[in-house]
């Protein structure tokens, strides 16, 4: 189906692009997901502490040339003891040499270790040689290496032997003295026959001694008293040949300590027993004395003995790592070097001994991986190689073929990511892959492979981590070379989005100056310096240390040269990264201010992207959030940083109104004697205000009043403007004013502070000494009023979460201030005194006393408690105050603090209610001991930056499950658009002979819950939206006549709904309420749990100035699907257009009208033409494309009264439709100035509707009526009545509307009644 109709992008006859072509509104990620960080993974792949070992006791009981008595050896037998024949050369110097072989052989795998040998020892020298390795060893591990060829068996009593001094007697030696000798941690070796008794006599006597610790410990006693309590074996280690019965091998073809021959020399071993088994065949003519020959050494790749030595180390990994728990493989395999390699050796000690009926044995226990797949490999490497040992070996220096076992290894890894998910196998491969990053060869496709790995999700980071990974990533950053760059920086994103706490092991190692280097390189793609850009931001991220090491590097300067980048993301980490290495860190803010970040960041401000506008609030609130001591410098700054993040409040993102909340909260900190100054004044000015308040004195048409002011004669300041709403809706939107303190141009600012100044919140706060008097104190108390109402904005935002953070910072000042003595009022003659700036204090104003706050705190945090302000005279509020008590005082009398409570009214700079007058003298004075720290009370804080880096963790270029055309999601959505097209389809008949057909069918009638106020038709589904006049919304099925759905929008109470529309109704519908406060709320999930379960995606104030009209049209929107435009006008003289893609305000457009604008309709085809009806009876066109003083094109003005509802036809021709209250329809070519037809419909009228694709028009008349006419004037149907037996009347209609492609009408009454029409079903 995708197919289909992906070929033809506009209907036929329709010229209306198909559903898979019309953009989805409100459906990134910042409206789908929650914005907070994802659940920390719990950091298991970090050794918590590592280990070395540091000493080597390697204890030889050969005995040369003597066999113990309990072992009957063969003829022959094996004889080698470390590729040394002991009866090739004396006794003593065959021991001699032996010893020093075996210590060269360990010397491979741990050359700085101290090595002491113990040639056939006594009990005294083995004593002497493990207390002496142990002091020296401290808490580092010990090994302990047991050769017991030359000895007996050992007993059941858990003794070896060693000799006496004479070298006549066999002395044993008990394994619980060695335990005490050797302490923990240690590892042991013990490499003779029926080793596994020794083993378990270790374990049980530590037990033995773990139960005497803990019985003494409880005793209280201390017999180890000077010694320190003795160490736990927990932590021990053993390794043994074979098991308790077993005898180890005597084939003369194997060297007789083949488990030591395994551990140190694995190579070599390996080969001999492949020469020795039948599948040596495979290469002809190969001989031990061949294999011995093998050119190269094991350290170096490039040879074939190191390239084994390598591919076996690989092997290893894998085995242990795809077999063993995670815990048991970090603790064996990455913990200690050395354990690591003896390990790996031991699973070919297992494979090669079991073949001759051996089995070693370990504690910890390993599970069998003797017959593991990768063995296969192993052998496979080892017949590539081996095959090419003739001809190397004839043509010395004949370079070799190297081995495809790391290509072919990285292909397997390769498929297995092509399937690859997390509740799939993890890749057994995967240990290899880290091998691989060691070639250079390989290097490149193995950072490819691990980057596409990673990218799987946090448990792909975690699992790759857990292997090992990270050392060898960190290492590579020392690489210069290029190609690695891009590889490299998406690993180390992915790595960081997971576990921050590398952050530290960068800095350490100079990590941070190698993503500078990519931020900094020009010729990059943005894609990569945007990750270099997040890793920087984790490496400053809470971290001082990385703070001041990006900042000596110059990561500030560095970001802000690219501020202007065109890819978004790389914008939105830049600041965040700024925001960040400024943090709380002063030095990196000076050099912001040094290099202009601040004045650079506010280009930001009004960038397209929201996600980019908040992270650059983010960066500008932590620029102004320090904390630390204040210049007058760094005062001016952070006002100035103030004036111009007020700007930000009528963002149309909640993210980055958020934001800009937190950074108010900074900024209110700084400054709250300040603030509660400003507060307290907003206060007095609101208490004069209400006394006097204007009143209304004639009213002048287009609904606008003309008023005069209060008896007193003195007006308020902020009540100077002489509009106010009638008595009707006298509360709903209060006027807003300028006060006489006008902000003043930032530029005017002083360079420092000419004045000194009391608190802020004292009594004569407010006052100045007019000897002292400056711009300075104008400005600065201009920024505070500024900041101060774009806070009570926020605190009255239509996004909840929003306004609960702004209510949070504006209660914790309303406290302080109400803390605070009551300041005198001196404004005089309209005349306000202003106070000079001071730097923020955390000491009490001078002339408070110390106390604590009112008891019921409650009251003060409880903005939304307070009662309509509607019951009570205007601007009081009645206030339940707890009477503050004194520490050791009686009964104060009661004081009312200044509690921000806001009434459900939308006014736009509203202070929230005016406590109870009260005379001067009545202001008790607070005398208790201690006052809350409005710190601690405001502090507000989000998660975008945690939301912002999530995205990294995870899959970054993994298909959309939406645009798989296999997945769920995208089956459903085809299924969708299937449905839509069948609607369209059907809908088509009906719509052809609606000119001709009545409309008076009542298919569905039901009682609302309240009157409804605006009706609207789901375009696809049997669904209607119907508000109510209570702010509420019911979601109907009119086919089947039930009630789905009932959501609270969360408007103000004294608000309605007077705007709505399904968005995204084409996809998964939205369903969008404009209230008459100007609001748009947009919510998902509202048919979930009958309402409960809605979710808010976003919420703005699509209009922030509404008039205060004695008969408004509210809110009025026009949705463009199309386009994802959103019109907005209503009680206001502007036409405001809205990009939701950007969720910003695009332009406004001057309707030049003196009354409101009723009605909107819109080209959503050439987008260019505007139609708006207005109150005083004009319908008014506009052009888009002109600029806004020249946009208005026509007005046309035949109606007599209110245009009740104005329609643009779709459609080549264009035809506007409009009707006006008087009854009287129009109809308009958009060419002329004049209608090219008109009828009336005999009476009042309320509402009209016009199909979008019928000929049919509907009109509401007062007269309760419904009346149905096509475009010609024809009178198609008269409703009056309900049907059914003796139908009653029907109400007076308050809404109409048609569906967009049935004939359908829908209608609402203010008898709370719904219905919906049709045609008459045809007959058969």
């Amino acid at each position: 189906m995708a197919g289909e109709n992906d070929g033809d992008v506009y209907e036929e006859g329709e010229g209306e692009l198909v559903d898979w072509q019309l953009p989805v509104a409100f459906n990134e990620n910042r409206h789908t997901e929650k914005i907070e960080g994802s659940r920390p993974v719990t950091e298991t792949w970090r050794m918590k502490e590592r280990m070395k070992t540091v000493s080597v006791a390697l204890v030889m009981c050969l005995n040369v040339g003597v066999d113990p008595p309990d072992v009957v050896k063969t003829t022959p037998c094996a004889r080698l003891e470390c590729w040394i024949d002991p009866l090739s050369t004396s006794p003593q110097k065959a021991l001699e040499s032996i010893g020093g072989n075996l210590q060269k052989q360990y010397e491979r795998w741990q050359p700085r270790a101290r090595y002491k040998q113990s040639l056939d020892p006594t009990v005294d020298e083995v004593k002497k040689l493990c207390t002496s390795l142990r002091r020296n060893a401290k808490e580092e591990r010990v090994l302990f290496h047991y050769n017991g060829h030359g000895v007996p068996r050992p007993t059941v009593n858990g003794e070896i032997w060693v000799f006496n001094k004479s070298y006549t007697q066999y002395i044993p030696l008990s394994v619980y003295d060695l335990q005490t000798w050797m302490g923990s941690p240690s590892i042991y070796v013990f490499d003779c026959s029926n080793a596994g008794i020794i083993v378990e006599s270790f374990r049980q006597f530590s037990q033995q001694r773990d139960q005497e610790i803990d019985s003494e410990t409880t005793n209280g006693s201390q017999w180890y008293s000077g010694q320190g309590p003795p160490s736990s074996n927990k932590h021990c280690i053993q390794l043994a040949a074979c098991g308790a019965k077993e005898l180890l091998p005597m084939n003369p073809e194997l060297p007789a300590d083949l488990f030591t021959s395994c551990l140190t020399t694995p190579i070599k071993i390996a080969l001999r027993w492949y020469v020795l088994q039948n599948t040596s065949k495979l290469v002809p003519g190969l001989t031990l004395e061949m294999v011995d020959k093998i050119p190269g050494q094991q350290n170096d790749r490039r040879t074939m003995w190191g390239e084994l030595n390598w591919i076996f180390t690989a092997i290893t990994d894998t085995i242990a790592w795809n077999i063993l728990p995670k815990e048991l493989f970090q603790k064996l395999f990455r913990q200690d070097l050395l354990v690591a390699s003896l390990f790996r050796n031991f699973l070919l000690a297992e494979r090669i001994m079991r073949s001759y009926n051996c089995t070693p044995i370990s504690s910890p226990k390993l599970p069998p991986t003797y017959q593991h797949p990768m063995w296969q490999a192993w052998d496979l490497a080892l017949d590539l190689c081996l095959c090419q040992l003739p001809r190397v070996n004839e043509e010395d220096g004949s370079a070799f073929k190297h081995s495809p076992f790391f290509a072919e290894q990285l292909t397997a890894f390769q498929v297995w990511l092509s399937f690859g998910r997390e509740d799939r196998r993890p890749p057994e491969q995967l240990p290899i892959v880290l091998q691989v990053l060691l070639s250079q060869v390989h290097r490149l496709r193995a950072l490819d492979l691990l980057g596409k790995f990673l990218d799987l999700g946090p448990w792909a980071v975690s699992l790759a981590l857990s292997v090992g990974i990270f050392p060898y990533v960190l290492k590579l950053l020392q690489s210069s070379a290029r190609e690695l760059r891009p590889l490299l920086v998406f690993i180390w994103a992915k790595i960081l989005a997971v576990d921050s706490s590398c952050q530290a092991d960068l800095v350490k190692d100079n990590g941070h100056k190698y993503f500078l280097s990519i931020l900094a390189d020009p010729y990059l793609p943005a894609e990569h310096r945007t990750m270099a850009a997040f890793v920087l931001a984790m490496i400053v991220n809470e971290y001082q240390q990385g703070q001041e090491a990006a900042l000596q590097g110059g990561v500030i300067s560095v970001c802000l040269e690219q501020l202007g980048d065109r890819n978004s993301t790389l914008r939105q980490w830049l600041a965040l990264c700024l925001g960040k290495v400024w943090t709380n860190f002063d030095n990196a803010r000076w050099c912001g201010v040094r290099d202009s970040a601040h004045e650079k960041l506010y280009k930001l401000l009004l960038d397209p992207v929201p996600e980019v506008r908040a992270a650059a609030v983010f960066a500008l609130g932590a620029f102004i959030s320090n904390r630390s001591e204040r210049s007058d410098h760094a005062i001016q700054i952070d006002l100035g940083v103030g004036m111009r993040l007020a700007e930000v409040a009528s963002d149309g993102s909640p993210l980055v109104r958020k934001e800009l909340a937190v950074a108010f909260g900074g900024l209110v900190v700084q400054f709250e004697g300040q603030f509660a100054a400003v507060a307290s004044q907003m206060l007095e000015e609101e208490k004069l205000k209400d006394r006097n308040t204007p009143i209304v004195s004639a009213e002048a048409p287009g609904g606008w009043n003309v008023v005069t002011p209060g008896t007193d004669g003195l007006l308020s300041p902020m009540s100077a403007a002489g509009i106010r709403r009638s008595a009707s809706r006298g509360s709903l939107k209060g006027m807003l004013s300028s006060t006489p303190t006008t902000m003043t141009s930032l530029q005017s600012y002083p360079s420092s502070s000419s004045t000194s100044v009391e608190s802020a919140g004292s009594h004569d706060g407010l006052r100045r000494d007019s000897s002292s008097s400056s711009l300075s104190g104008l400005a600065f108390k201009n920024v505070h009023m500024c900041v101060w109402r774009s806070l009570l904005l926020l605190a009255m935002d239509p996004h909840t979460e929003v306004a609960d953070m702004a209510k949070k910072i504006v209660n914790s000042v309303r406290l302080r201030a109400s803390l605070c003595a009551k300041p005198k009022m001196v404004i005089q003659n309209s005349q306000m005194s202003h106070s000079a700036p001071c730097s923020p204090s955390n000491k009490p104003p001078a002339n408070m006393m110390i106390g604590t706050p009112p008891q019921n705190l409650d009251m003060i945090n409880s903005v939304d408690e307070v009662r309509n302000r509607d019951n009570q005279s205007p601007g009081r509020t009645s206030m339940l105050v707890t009477p503050v008590r004194g520490s050791g005082q009686g009964s104060q009398p009661p004081h009312q603090p200044y509690s921000m409570q806001f009434s459900r009214h939308r006014k736009i700079f509203d202070k929230g209610p005016t406590p109870i007058e009260e005379k001067e003298e009545e202001v008790p004075t607070i005398t208790t001991t201690s006052a809350p720290s409005p710190r601690n009370l405001g502090s507000v804080s989000t998660e975008f930056f945690q939301w912002s880096f999530r995205h990294f963790a995870q899959p970054v270029h993994r298909m959309r499950e939406m645009s798989d055309p296999e997945s769920g999601l995208h089956h459903q959505r085809e299924f969708r658009f299937l449905r839509n097209s069948h609607v369209r389809r059907d809908a088509r008949e009906d719509q052809n002979r609606a000119g001709f057909s009545r409309l008076d069918d009542q298919i569905f009638v039901n009682r609302n819950q309240f009157p409804p106020s605006v009706v609207k038709f789901h375009p696809y589904k049997s669904h209607i939206a119907v508000a109510d006049k209570e702010s509420g919304v019911s979601i109907w099925n009119w086919e089947q006549g039930t009630r789905l759905s009932y959501i609270i929008n969360d408007n103000p109470k004294s608000t309605r709904i007077t705007a709505m529309d399904y968005i995204n109704a084409h996809d998964k519908a939205l369903l969008m309420c404009g209230s008459d406060d100007g609001a748009v709320r947009i919510w998902r999930k509202y048919m979930v749990d009958d309402g409960k379960g809605k979710e808010l995606v976003t919420a703005f104030q699509a209009l922030s100035d509404m008039l205060p009209l004695s008969r408004g049209s509210g809110l009025v929107c026009e949705w463009e699907q199309d386009s994802g435009m959103l019109l907005a006008s209503g009680d206001v003289r502007v036409i405001r257009l809205w990009d939701t893609q950007k969720e910003m305000k695009l332009q406004d457009i001057p309707t030049s009208a003196d009354s409101c604008v009723t009605s909107l309709a819109c080209d959503s085809m050439g987008r260019s033409l505007l139609i708006a009806g207005c109150g005083d009876g004009t319908v008014r066109l506009f052009d888009r494309r002109l600029a806004p003083t020249e946009c208005r094109v026509m007005t046309l003005k035949e109606h007599s009264g209110w245009v009740v509802n104005v329609h643009l036809q779709k459609g080549t021709e264009g035809k506007i439709i409009s009707a006006s209250a008087g009854g009287d329809i129009k109809m308009w070519d958009p060419r002329f100035t004049e209608s090219v037809r008109s009828f009336s419909t005999q009476s009042s009228i309320t509402s009209m509707a016009v199909h979008p694709r019928a000929d049919v028009i509907a009109c509401g008349s007062v007269n309760q009526s419904i009346s149905v006419y096509n475009q010609s004037g024809d009178s198609l149907s008269l409703i009056k009545y309900h049907e059914g037996f003796l139908g009653q009347r029907i109400g007076t209609i308050s809404c109409l509307t048609f569906h967009p492609y049935l004939v359908r009408l829908a209608a609402g009454s203010n008898d709370a009644f719904v219905s919906v029409y049709s045609s008459p079903a045809k007959r058969s």
